[in-house]
């Protein structure tokens, strides 16, 4: 399976968004009479579109609005929410700084240490508001944190790395015993990220609730460029899809999948269902909301780190409100807001009844879909030639 590189060495042919295309269905619905809900550990939610854990993104008040429009807002607890009694100044600081200057800046800025009373004063003040809680921390941290974030009343714990594996080598730390930690947390635990069929068979085995699908494909993230690594979002959600599958055959548990990263706009997202996805995670759709907490910008998680940053700090603009983002009416032609109806829209166009059904759709090589035709977009910088 493959293609030669070079004598002797193979390498597979992988695909992301802009080279595929679904095909419509010889059936179609009504796009406000499709299913698109979602479950996790039996808990369910209407929107299937999660806020990333990024500090440009989601605070609380974020997590608050995002959780009472039906979906998942992921507060990270070793941000600034966590660092900093008034947390706005900071994030005032990170929009204001010179290009040249952010990086360092964020460096320095996550030198302050993570404060353990923060951690549950955050997740109080979102159950207070009667929404689900949802958290993410490293590995590293994720059994001291899930202990203080369980007594808060946190509802999904996650567990996330830029590459998770459930052997992990190390002489430096304990690392994480994966299958002990997803069975002995009275919460449901999400881990990630990966990209392979079998890292996703093997993080099933754990008893994780459900796996995060992704490496490096965000718009702040630059993994790829930084380490060399990564698999497009098409090809790692198909194969992250067949292990789900192939897993629940086996065991009868099922485990959601959720492709994370990479999605610019609704046709993104659409065609992340049509892969296999249960669920997504975006960032920048929702770092451009009036919401956020960047002020317009964005950045990655790993791009305060001390030694070798895998972020950057990029300015994505204020679009509208979050729930312009989520439900429209879209004010703009590019396909960046309204990324519910988006999603709706073209699940009654395949024949969609439900998300499991959108699994089941013809997906197609398409390396013209974005310029077929689109000749006077792109010359005028509008639609899809922005």
């Amino acid at each position: 399976m493959g293609l030669f590189i070079g004598r002797g060495r193979k390498a597979r042919r992988c695909y992301g968004f802009d080279e595929v295309a679904l095909v419509p269905g010889s059936v179609t619905i009504n796009p406000s009479e499709v299913d698109t809900t979602w479950k996790i550990a039996e808990r369910q939610f209407s929107v299937p579109i999660m806020a990333a854990a990024m500090d440009g993104v989601v605070d609380v008040a974020f997590a608050i609005k995002m959780g009472k429009l039906g979906g998942i807002a992921v507060l990270n607890l070793e941000g600034v929410q966590t660092r900093y009694d008034n947390p706005n100044e900071v994030l005032d600081k990170i929009a204001k700084a010179q290009p040249e200057e952010a990086t360092k800046l964020v460096q320095s800025i996550y030198v302050e240490p993570i404060k353990e009373e923060l951690i549950s004063r955050r997740i109080e003040e979102v159950k207070k508001a009667g929404v689900p809680a949802v958290v993410s921390a490293i590995p590293q941290k994720a059994a001291r944190f899930a202990s203080i974030a369980q007594e808060a009343g946190c509802d999904i714990f996650i567990v996330q790395s830029t590459v998770c594996s459930v052997k992990h080598i190390s002489n430096e730390y304990k690392a994480l015993d994966l299958h002990k930690f997803c069975t002995e947390t009275k919460m449901p635990v999400i881990v990630g990220n990966c990209v392979t069929y079998e890292m996703t068979m093997e993080l099933a085995k754990t008893g994780a609730s459900a796996i995060l699908v992704g490496i490096g494909p965000g718009a702040a993230c630059t993994t790829r460029g930084v380490l060399g690594i990564g698999v497009p979002q098409v090809t790692a959600t198909c194969d992250a899809a067949s292990a789900r599958d192939d897993y629940y055959k086996k065991s009868k548990r099922y485990v959601p999948i959720i492709t994370d990263g990479g999605m610019r706009t609704g046709g993104d997202i659409c065609k992340a269902f049509a892969c296999g996805a249960d669920a997504v995670m975006v960032g920048s759709a929702f770092a451009r909301t009036y919401e956020a907490p960047g002020r317009g910008y964005h950045w990655g998680m790993a791009t305060p780190h001390f030694n070798l940053p895998r972020g950057t700090r990029i300015k994505v603009g204020v679009a509208g409100s979050l729930e312009e983002i989520l439900f429209g009416p879209a004010r703009v032609d590019d396909g960046s807001q309204n990324l519910m109806g988006a999603l709706q829209t073209s699940m009654g166009s395949i024949g969609a009844k439900d998300i499991k059904e959108m699994h089941r759709s013809e997906i197609i090589i398409a390396p013209s879909i974005q310029t077929e035709g689109k000749i006077f977009q792109v010359v005028q910088r509008v639609g899809m030639g922005k």
